[in-house]
């Protein structure tokens, strides 16, 4: 086994990110874990042990991106083999595209976000969006749509290859996948988060009472990168 110590020449800040962050009055490390890219039907689990082993502690916390979880899950799908409908091609061009991700910004995320949430939630939500959003209120469509569609994104100038080809959907089961890798990896609890440079939203968690809102805040800054770095995947530490 590593010595404990070591982890802070094992694991350091991601660039123009810190190690620590203070919310409610509590502090946090978060190191970030370099991982291979990983594919269809890749044992997150194992992969997660091997790269953090005899660095983590039984009460630390593991967060993982929940794209890794999707693409493991089979849940992602290349962008010119997903077909299009005319209501994808139709509502796609209404969506806000922002600089962190295309999420149903394109006919083929619009086409998932179909199939998975069905079309009259679809129709209802982007009914209630045409309606609000020339009044000033912003982002009623994903708020009807939900985490799901949130979860939703396509390639982007910053994704890895081959997902540069590639869309995907949310995890299945985010909280069945936290509880597994918190046993897995015996520490204290697992959170599968959504997080970028504009927002993050918890996905799934490995115990029902753990706070989102500060689950969330604790990946506030979103320390894991989303260019390169290659790490989707942080062991989080509480400074005592």
């Amino acid at each position: 086994m590593e010595n404990q110590e070591d982890i802070y020449e094992k694991f350091k800040p991601n660039a123009e990110k810190n190690l620590v962050i203070e919310v409610d009055g509590e502090k946090y490390e978060r190191f970030p874990v370099k991982l291979p890219v990983i594919m269809d039907k890749d044992d997150i689990y194992k992969i997660i042990d091997e790269h953090t082993k005899g660095y983590r502690k039984e009460d630390d916390m593991i967060y993982v991106s929940e794209k890794i979880v999707a693409i493991s899950q089979g849940r992602a799908f290349k962008v010119d083999e997903i077909k299009v409908s005319k209501l994808a091609n139709f509502l796609q061009k209404h969506v806000t595209k922002t600089s962190v991700g295309i999420g149903l910004g394109s006919p083929q995320t619009m086409e998932l976000a179909i199939r998975e949430l069905g079309r009259p939630r679809i129709l209802f939500a982007a009914a209630v969006a045409a309606v609000t959003k020339p009044l000033g209120i912003k982002g009623m469509f994903y708020r009807i749509c939900g985490p799901k569609a949130r979860a939703i994104d396509g390639p982007c100038h910053y994704t890895l290859p081959p997902y540069n080809h590639y869309a995907k959907l949310a995890p299945k089961d985010p909280d069945k996948v936290a509880r597994k890798l918190r046993d897995y990896l015996k520490v204290s609890e697992a959170i599968v988060i959504d997080a970028n440079d504009i927002g993050q939203n918890v996905l799934g968690k490995s115990n029902r009472k753990l706070n989102n809102k500060k689950m969330a805040a604790i990946f506030g800054d979103n320390p894991l990168g989303q260019t390169n770095e290659q790490t989707p995947c942080a062991i989080v530490r509480k400074v005592k």
